[in-house]
């Protein structure tokens, strides 16, 4: 059996807490160069290149790709045959978040539900675990900005509603949305499951690389068609008009009881932001 340390743990998110604020992936760049060339807007082209060259002076700076430095959200995939030893990982997880946090200098946006006290360290973290084969751990680290966050939705729909329900839903939800979300964003759909399942798998959507194809050709298509559609929109870069609302439109699904669609839109805006590690 392998054992993993803690502190190897605890090193690895917080490295990553600093390079996915600010280190834009290059497949969220490839997208904003994939929409300069369809966009008709000089105002939106001239966003467009704002958010390359912001990414830019972020990843040679160091500094944050944007002020919202967003809660964290980490995901640990781990392996049924490892050990871990030397602590408890949520606790390591933790750590690293406010070491990441404190030593890259990133805005600490987390506070009591109640009081509104800030908690100082943007800790906790939003951890969501999974269990498979084997004896690795995968951890993917993803602040959460929550302009984008706000914006997102979770409704029960009737299944006499079906996919016309959904896009419905989601065409509305992107319309309302407006330039709050900071466009373009990227849209995850989490469709089937239960309220709390279909949130998460929407979430995880937002985790596929901009410009993949989803494996399933059904899907494929309604995330084409979905993307095209919202793009009609018009609502633009930052709100300001143009061709390029959504950089992506990324779907799940689940199981669901044959009495509702459990329906999830979770919007990310320009800055998708995340790294993973194998240990």
């Amino acid at each position: 059996m392998r054992e993993l340390h803690v502190r190897t743990v605890t090193d690895a998110v917080r490295d990553m807490a600093i390079k996915a604020n600010t280190e834009l992936g290059q497949d969220v760049i490839d997208a904003f160069h994939r929409a300069l060339e369809q966009e008709a807007s000089p105002i939106a082209k001239e966003i467009l290149l704002r958010l390359i060259e912001n990414a830019a002076i972020a990843k040679k700076e160091r500094l944050p790709i944007c002020q919202d430095t967003g809660m964290a959200v980490v995901f640990a995939t781990l392996g049924q045959d490892l050990h871990i030893v030397g602590g408890s990982l949520t606790a390591a997880i933790n750590e690293g978040i406010r070491l990441g946090y404190q030593d890259g200098y990133l805005r600490k946006s987390l506070c009591h539900a109640i009081t509104r006290k800030n908690t100082g360290d943007n800790s906790p973290a939003v951890i969501h675990y999974d269990i498979e084969a084997g004896d690795r751990c995968k951890i993917i680290v993803a602040p959460k900005g929550f302009g984008s966050e706000n914006m997102s939705r979770v409704t029960m729909l009737a299944p006499s509603e079906g996919l016309d329900g959904v896009k419905k839903f989601l065409l509305e939800r992107v319309k309302k949305a407006g330039p709050n979300s900071c466009a373009p964003i990227t849209v995850g759909v989490g469709i089937g499951g239960t309220l709390e399942h279909a949130a998460l798998i929407a979430k995880q959507a937002l985790l596929r690389p901009l410009g993949s194809t989803n494996p399933d050709p059904e899907l494929a298509k309604l995330e084409n068609d979905w993307n095209n559609e919202i793009n009609l929109l018009g609502i633009g870069p930052q709100g300001l008009g143009g061709r390029t609302t959504s950089l992506g439109v990324h779907i799940n699904t689940a199981a669901c009881h044959i009495a509702s669609i459990s329906l999830a839109v979770n919007l990310q805006c320009h800055a998708s932001r995340h790294k993973e590690i194998l240990l």
